[in-house]
């Protein structure tokens, strides 16, 4: 008898905890998040860590511990806890060098991104959507941020696919001579060049033939119509994030998303504090998964990406101070419901698919000649040598036909030897 007035007490009281700790057998909503980002490691579209890498040691990193660095957003301890699994490194240069050294400081960054991905064996130096999926190690990509960096020469670009370049946004904060910017009153390089010029829009063909993504982060809205109209591959926004919620001008307009889902492209959404909130003072992670659920709504799940913008700008959600912070966005977007396929696209799937259409438009363009376009009257300054054959000059005939210009200046010898004998 009182064996069983125990097992009653137990089972009393076992159903008594369980009333009190309802879901004390399942899985919390950071134990998923991380078995997630574990099983689908992110592929973060935008960090400005080597810029920060030039400010703070002019990109002398032989002396530097980039593993625990706490200068900065970014070190690869924070990489590793927020489970970055690939990284696109911005090469950014100012647009102050525009028209003068924006190609030799394009050059010099992506040579730190490269001396940083061979020095440390937690990083892989990788060119395909092949070596993003292959890597076990974090996957570093370059990405151009402004296409000042060209200085209008297809031929560069070319070189800098070359060297590894996997996208170029096609402006900064400034126009160049073929693309106008979003940004207004920032700087007044080529004010009258609206959307793309038809430079620019060879500029556009000639990245789908490489198979560079094509980046629309920055530009106008004259611009992203513009490519979007021209361009053959999907396109990025690498870091942007929802006009609708925060009516800034880096971010894009339900009317693009709709025709960003039709390109098949992606917008991988920011981290910036100032396009989440629109000046808002509190912000937070449920800041910026308002704009998750939003361009979900508007384009689908298989619209977005992460582009954190991390050392790119000074303030982020509370919450999510660097790049360790990562698993705290899927934690909120699980808690409202996002399911673990959606997820898993967000963090790595809906890029590759991305990429991968973008290398399979480059193969069916093998065909295609090579852009030779030039861009001429608009990009004459004085750092700019043009070494074309110079056109001849026409000479003086002091009034005789130039058939006859050769005998008289033969008499003319004579004559003047003779009077001098």
């Amino acid at each position: 008898m009182g064996k069983k007035r125990n097992m009653a007490k137990l089972l009393w009281l076992l159903m008594f905890f369980s009333d009190i700790v309802p879901f004390s057998c399942e899985k919390s909503m950071r134990e998923r998040a991380i078995e997630l980002m574990q099983d689908a490691r992110l592929i973060d579209g935008h960090n400005d860590f080597v810029l920060q890498l030039r400010i703070l040691y002019q990109n002398k990193i032989s002396g530097v511990n980039l593993r625990d660095l706490n200068r900065t957003h970014t070190n690869l301890a924070k990489l590793q806890a927020g489970y970055v699994g690939a990284q696109f490194w911005s090469v950014y240069v100012l647009c102050s060098a525009q028209n003068k050294d924006a190609v030799r400081l394009t050059l010099e960054q992506i040579d730190v991104v490269k001396r940083m991905c061979n020095s440390y064996e937690e990083l892989e130096l990788v060119m395909t959507s092949q070596g993003i999926s292959d890597s076990r190690k974090i996957a570093c990509l370059i990405g151009i941020e402004g296409g000042h960096s060209i200085d209008s020469s297809l031929a560069a670009l070319r070189m800098y696919y070359d060297l590894g370049v996997r996208y170029m946004t096609l402006t900064h904060t400034c126009n160049t001579p073929w693309s106008e910017s979003s940004s207004k009153g920032i700087h007044n390089f080529y004010p009258s060049v609206i959307g793309l010029t038809a430079f620019g829009q060879e500029v556009v063909k000639e990245m789908n033939r490489l198979g560079m993504l094509i980046d629309l982060s920055h530009t106008s809205y004259s611009t992203v119509k513009a490519a979007l109209n021209i361009s053959k591959a999907p396109v990025i926004f690498s870091h942007s994030a929802s006009f609708s919620v925060c009516n800034h001008s880096r971010n894009v307009p339900d009317d693009i998303l709709q025709e960003l889902k039709k390109n098949k492209g992606i917008i991988m959404v920011s981290f910036n504090a100032d396009v989440l909130a629109c000046g808002r003072k509190v912000v937070n992670i449920s800041t910026l998964a308002d704009h998750f659920d939003h361009i979900k709504e508007v384009a689908g799940s298989e619209s977005i990406g992460i582009g954190g913008d991390y050392d790119g700008v000074q303030r982020f959600p509370e919450g999510l101070e660097d790049v360790s912070k990562y698993p705290s966005l899927i934690e909120e977007l699980l808690r409202r419901g996002w399911n673990e396929t959606e997820l898993k696209g967000v963090l790595r799937e809906n890029f590759l698919r991305v990429f991968r259409e973008v290398e399979n438009v480059r193969n069916n363009f093998a065909v295609m000649g090579i852009g030779e376009s030039e861009i001429l009257q608009e990009t004459k300054h004085s750092c700019r040598l043009d070494l074309r054959k110079p056109q001849p000059q026409p000479s003086r005939s002091f009034g005789f036909p130039s058939v006859a210009q050769p005998f008289i200046l033969t008499l003319v010898s004579c004559l003047m030897l003779y009077y001098v004998s």
